[in-house]
């Protein structure tokens, strides 16, 4: 049954490309080869009917060019005052910078979003908190510790909640300061 479908399907696709085929109808398809011919030899003539260059052009002098640049070199002077250099460090310009703590801590090689509140001691005279990092490792933070990549410090812990205070310096050198809060989530007993 299913070869007899095929052979019906392939027969009418052969009558339709014959019946094409048969009708007298004139192609579409493009320009004809007189009218391409034509085309080509209006070109030819726009062609040579165009003015040709110069076989040499006009003889230079050496000095003519030597006033041209110093001309366009004294008319522009660059003036540095009042903008910094591109090339200089941030850090080369800001001393306390590199004369500060020279070891990082573990929990300084992270952004404050990718570590995780776990659990809070708060009714003590000095209040704790655990911190894991994402590969799993858990540390004790307490208030005054390192945390975070941008010189991040903890400035308060309490129920659920961590605040850290982090710097960031702009382009211009600028200073600002931002607190992140770090919360325990509800499904960890937060």
């Amino acid at each position: 049954m299913k070869n007899t479908k095929r052979l019906g399907a392939r027969f009418l696709g052969s009558a339709a490309i014959l019946v094409g085929l048969a009708c007298d109808q004139p192609q579409v398809a493009g320009p004809s080869v007189a009218d391409f011919q034509a085309e080509r030899s209006a070109m030819k003539e726009q062609i040579a009917e165009s003015p040709k260059p110069a076989a040499n052009p006009a003889a230079v002098s050496e000095s003519d060019v030597e006033a041209a640049i110093t001309a366009q070199t004294a008319s522009y002077r660059y003036d540095p005052t009042g903008k910094r250099d591109p090339f200089r460090s941030f850090i080369w310009e800001r001393p306390e910078i590199l004369a500060g703590e020279p070891t990082e801590g573990p929990l300084e090689k992270f952004d404050i979003g990718q570590l995780s509140l776990l659990a809070v001691v708060w009714k003590t005279g000095n209040a704790r908190a655990l911190v894991q990092d994402p590969s799993g490792g858990n540390y004790i933070v307490a208030e005054g510790a390192r945390v975070g990549k941008n010189s991040g410090r903890v400035t308060h812990i309490e129920d659920g909640l961590v605040v850290v205070r982090e710097t960031y310096v702009d382009y211009l050198g600028q200073e600002t300061q931002k607190n992140i809060e770090m919360r325990m989530r509800r499904n960890e007993g937060g």
